[in-house]
């Protein structure tokens, strides 16, 4: 089979994710590859079943979506398959479209846009519903609201996302590290992130004495620019208990995660949710919201959940879990360790495409 995959996102964070876990075990299959994208990132792919095409065609642009080149859609046309990992479907595609959907949170929690922009959105979602033969996303959850809101007339089919290979990695080293004194949440301000519930969370608990820092891995001038609540909360606790990273690389971000004594994902909305299970991986406890997919995802998982959008809640399993006198470090089993991985997730696609 001769395939093509849009790897024009590879660099981002969640959809660069997954489709830097699943391309490398696709392109060991019995396949033939068309990689569209940037050619000096996807250099390392290049075999002798793969052909990269370059294209800095920007996803979801004007260009993209009405008079994508020509020149390029000859060669997309002439395999068998064409596959996206996010839901932006150039026009001009006359081959059978996969695309993957991970969540649908604008039309669910449509506050975090105009109305403009959620008009824009849900167009492009039913587009590639329209477009698509079948529809991949990475958890139940996302699977029933993808439904709810574009129908069923299409196949979605739930291809689980997974860990990275550079965290399973890592798990070798975990005698060697300690932990600190800090809590690490990982994510954007956007409401549904819950961000605004472990500030206020974290205030109340160092009241009551909490010696430890919360480290925010994400940028600044950011919070700054975007939700200036956050950044009032942030300002009413003490100056050095919080922090920034900015952005970081993933061995300073693997090893915030590994020295911390707990990850918090006070999310109110996710489609999957990696960092508790890179945390986890990496021997860190995790607090979760009990929304509906993260109990999905880490039902079996050694974690704690607590009341979503209940600071209070919050406030009491951080301080039982930070002042705990057992063992520290998160234990995984073997079968839990490989519970999510990319081998399944691309045996899932291939399967599909097939």
């Amino acid at each position: 089979m001769n395939i093509t995959i849009d790897c024009r996102m590879i660099n981002s964070s969640g959809i660069g994710v997954y489709l830097r876990g699943v391309l490398p075990i696709l392109i060991k299959s019995c396949n033939n590859f068309i990689l569209i994208g940037n050619q000096e990132l996807l250099q390392s792919y290049l075999s002798e079943n793969v052909k990269i095409i370059d294209c800095n065609v920007k996803p979801f642009s004007v260009k993209d979506t009405f008079i994508f080149p020509s020149v390029i859609l000859k060669q997309i046309n002439k395999t068998d398959t064409y596959f996206t990992p996010f839901f932006n479907v150039p026009n001009g595609i006359k081959i059978p479209v996969y695309t993957a959907i991970h969540d649908i949170v604008f039309p669910d929690i449509p506050e975090l846009l105009s109305k403009t922009g959620l008009a824009a959105r849900m167009w492009f979602f039913k587009r590639a519903y329209n477009k698509s033969k079948k529809i991949f996303t990475v958890s139940q959850f996302s699977k029933s609201r993808i439904e709810y809101h574009l129908g069923t007339s299409k196949p979605v089919i739930v291809t689980l996302n997974a860990i990275q290979q550079i965290y399973l990695d890592y798990h070798e080293k975990l005698k060697n590290i300690q932990k600190k004194e800090t809590i690490v949440f990982i994510g954007n301000i956007k409401k549904h992130k819950g961000l605004i519930y472990l500030l206020d969370a974290f205030h109340l608990a160092r009241k009551e004495g909490l010696p430890h820092k919360l480290i925010i891995i994400g940028s600044k001038e950011n919070f700054r620019t975007s939700d200036m609540n956050i950044m009032n909360k942030i300002e009413s606790i003490d100056a050095d208990a919080v922090s920034f990273t900015g952005f970081i690389s993933d061995d300073t971000l693997i090893e915030h995660l590994a020295s911390a004594s707990l990850l918090v994902q006070p999310s109110l909305y996710e489609g999957f949710c990696l960092p508790p299970l890179e945390a986890l991986v990496l021997g860190t406890n995790v607090l979760l919201s009990d929304i509906p997919v993260l109990k999905e995802i880490y039902a079996d998982f050694p974690v704690s959940f607590f009341h979503a959008g209940d600071s209070n809640d919050l406030k009491k399993k951080l301080m039982e879990l930070l002042y705990k006198k057992e063992a520290s470090t998160a234990v995984l089993s073997n079968e839990l360790l490989l519970k999510y991985t990319f081998e399944k997730t691309t045996s899932c696609i291939l399967k599909e495409f097939e």
